[in-house]
């Protein structure tokens, strides 16, 4: 395999995309390899790298089943339940925390 083309950022042609633009046209990679990449020059790290997918090669999105929006649906109730109090916290829960904010609260200044 060669060396795949590299563009400057926001030079690339018509007919690529990240995986962004992809999923904002309805469409996901579909198995193919990246086809190009951007870069974007830092001034004291190396490049931002962006890869990018042929959209004539992209397949469309597959739907949501029921039984996917049910595993999706108990996982985001699991990042949501707050492993200490048992709660439902109303948000996703910190990972820097392990635990909602009041049992946070009440560890730290114990």
């Amino acid at each position: 395999m060669g060396a795949i083309p590299v563009y400057r950022w926001r030079l690339a042609p018509d007919g690529y995309a990240t995986r962004r633009q992809l999923r904002a046209l309805g469409l996901r990679p579909g198995g193919q390899d990246v086809a190009a990449q951007l870069e974007r020059p830092r001034r004291r790290r190396g490049p931002l790298v962006a890869y990018l997918y042929r959209v004539d090669r992209a397949k469309p999105v597959r739907p949501m089943t029921p039984g996917r929006r049910a595993a999706l649906a108990k996982a985001m109730t699991a990042r949501r339940t707050c492993p200490t109090c048992r709660r439902d916290a109303g948000y996703c829960i910190p990972r820097s925390l392990g635990m909602c904010v009041p049992c946070s609260d009440l560890t730290s200044a114990a």
